[in-house]
């Protein structure tokens, strides 16, 4: 378990319960209307949450809590690397409720996540997307030592 002290209030993270779901739902559609202003079927969400719990091989949901109260969450994918002989972490679904943001949730969970990687050699990275105007979040991943590389992603997506 990682903590960390912000403003005299002690936040740390841990792995998902199923009991979490509901709150990472609202994180879903929340930051689905912050960033895209796409209001999410709450229906599908709910699933689509519910099926990772479900099914542990699609990722695993980790989030931190202030006290009782869960501030922020995301979403572990895989992605294997024939290159590098082992798995890619993509960081996902990254929520943090915005009064507890700039005040390092986000750090703690990526430092959370990156003590995984360094602790097991079957992982040899990190990566995540992130919305090109979405500047702040930019320099938080660049100021923790991540890279912006020069792959562009690309998607098709079923409508």
């Amino acid at each position: 378990m990682s903590r960390l002290m912000s403003d005299s209030s002690v936040f740390h993270v841990r792995p998902a319960r199923r009991s979490d779901y509901k709150v990472i739902v609202e994180f879903q559609l929340a930051m689905a209307m912050e960033t895209e202003q796409l209001q999410l079927d709450s229906k599908l969400v709910n699933k689509g949450v519910s099926e990772v719990f479900r099914r542990p091989e699609l990722g695993c949901y980790y989030v931190v809590e202030a006290g009782e109260q869960i501030i922020a969450s995301l979403l572990t994918t895989y992605e294997w690397s024939d290159w590098r002989c082992g798995q890619v972490i993509w960081l996902q679904s990254v929520y943090v409720l915005p009064q507890w943001r700039r005040q390092g949730v986000f750090r703690a969970m990526y430092g959370y996540i990156r003590d995984k990687v360094m602790a097991d050699s079957d992982y040899k990275g990190i990566r995540l997307y992130v919305e090109r105007n979405n500047r702040s979040a930019q320099e938080v991943y660049r100021s923790m030592g991540m890279e912006d590389h020069h792959y562009r992603m690309w998607e098709w997506m079923r409508s």
